[in-house]
């Protein structure tokens, strides 16, 4: 099985972007700990991150006939991007929406996300656990 993890805008800034909402783990360290719990499950995880709305896109579209799941941080996108959306849709690969805050209890252009009504579910408030609790998910979806 092989699952790819997308990280979005801004994620990159992790461990010194806002630390008292995201706290204090970079990026490195989330992706280091999702890609050992993937191998503890024998699970390839692959991991990219891009700030650019079309190359996430791109990245998505290229996953097809590749991955089995994907696991994604859209950041900001996940409240604007129709085309990020269109892409997950497109492929029709099982998507894991991941957020490490409540976005449900921040600002109000938070609480929708374009992107739940085309995942197969929804990780939202556990901070950089957000990412391991949506691995687990999406591996147990996966092999049903």
């Amino acid at each position: 099985m092989k699952i790819l993890l997308i990280n979005g805008a801004n994620l990159n800034l992790l461990g010194q972007r806002e630390p008292e909402k995201y706290g204090q783990t970079t990026l490195q360290d989330i992706e280091q700990s999702v890609i050992e719990q993937g191998r503890n499950s024998g699970v390839e995880v692959d991991v990219w991150q891009n700030n650019h709305e079309g190359e996430i896109v791109d990245k998505i579209q290229s996953a097809k006939g590749i991955y089995d799941g994907i696991l994604i941080n859209a950041g900001g996108y996940t409240h604007t991007s129709v085309v990020i959306r269109d892409a997950i849709a497109a492929v029709g690969i099982p998507t894991v929406e991941i957020h490490m805050t409540n976005i449900h209890a921040r600002e109000d252009f938070r609480h929708t996300s374009l992107l739940s009504g085309v995942c197969v579910a929804q990780v939202v408030g556990f901070k950089e656990h957000s990412y391991t609790l949506a691995l687990e998910g999406l591996i147990g979806y996966l092999k049903k």
